[in-house]
């Protein structure tokens, strides 16, 4: 199978997972998945240990395959490719598809898409992932960042981890909201019964959701979003955590929803803004919402 080859001389003793990562440009842990894997040699020999420290001048290879996998078809879908360059895209993705393949999902995928339309991707996430920095959930539309090459994953990985990435989001959600605006500071973790679900849980992952009122709709509020922290579920389970679930959500929201939505929570990642990894350029994207989405919102528009 095709690889890049990136090689080191080792100029004093050191880890040779952060060898790794500095020569490759790679994430650190992407470089110990790559050691462990038997992809690594210092002086021809593969080294399966990340923390083994080569002596000065050793000579370090790092082997990283193909970003597309074997077990993982490029299919002709239809995305929206919003932008792209040598080293980044921005892509719609629909409400109803799933982002990368899994149990159940091992075909059909923003990943299967991404493998037919666009000529590289980073090797980063695996053979599973390629060029996926960050994902939404399967029915939320919208935005999402693609890295094309392995430099382009670690920065902007990098923009995300120091919360620079701008992430804004378009919910309509149950009821009237008491104010105009709100941050929601709370951590999340698995349901500490429903392992399918995430909750609100002590000793869960720091997550910070700013959200603001749009518009007030029938029994309904238009909100925007705004992430500090990305975790699963966030907006979905912070908005239920207030009284105000997306409308549709099937997993957060009540049992008897006030409306028939189908498809699922209407919630879109409209806006998405970040440094370019090469260039240094600010860059920001914007995209509507989905018709299924914008049907509810004039069905329940105040003024009609």
């Amino acid at each position: 199978m095709p690889e890049k080859l990136f090689e080191k001389v080792c100029e004093r003793p050191e880890r040779l997972d952060m060898l790794a990562s500095s020569a490759a440009e790679i994430t650190r842990s992407r470089a110990e998945t790559l050691i462990r894997e038997g992809n690594v040699t210092v002086d021809g020999a593969v080294q399966t240990k990340a923390g083994f420290k080569p002596r000065a001048g050793q000579k370090i290879e790092i082997h990283i395959p193909e970003a597309a996998p074997s077990g993982v078809q490029a299919e002709d879908i239809d995305i929206n490719i919003v932008y792209q360059d040598a080293d980044v895209a921005v892509v719609f993705k629909p409400s109803g598809m799933v982002v990368h393949p899994a149990a159940g999902n091992e075909t059909g995928t923003l990943v299967n898409a991404l493998l037919n339309r666009l000529d590289n991707l980073s090797g980063i996430g695996g053979e599973i992932r390629p060029g996926i920095v960050h994902r939404i959930d399967k029915d939320t539309s919208g935005l999402l960042l693609i890295a094309k090459n392995d430099r382009a994953h670690v920065s902007l990985s990098d923009q995300i981890r120091a919360h620079s990435v701008h992430r804004a989001y378009q919910a309509i959600v149950i009821g009237k909201m008491k104010q105009e605006s709100g941050t929601i500071d709370a951590p999340i973790g698995r349901h500490p019964t429903d392992r399918k679900k995430m909750a609100i849980v002590k000793g869960g992952r720091e997550a910070c959701t700013h959200w603001q009122v749009l518009k007030e709709l029938k029994g309904a509020t238009l909100i925007e979003a705004r992430l500090t922290t990305g975790r699963t579920h966030q907006i979905r389970v912070h908005m239920a955590s207030i009284g105000h679930p997306v409308l549709g959500d099937p997993v957060y929201g009540p049992k008897k929803s006030p409306y028939p939505v189908a498809g699922g929570q209407l919630l879109h990642a409209y806006r998405i803004g970040f440094t370019h990894p090469v260039t240094g350029e600010e860059m920001l994207f914007t995209a509507p919402p989905e018709e299924r989405f914008l049907y509810w919102l004039n069905k329940l528009d105040l003024e009609k």
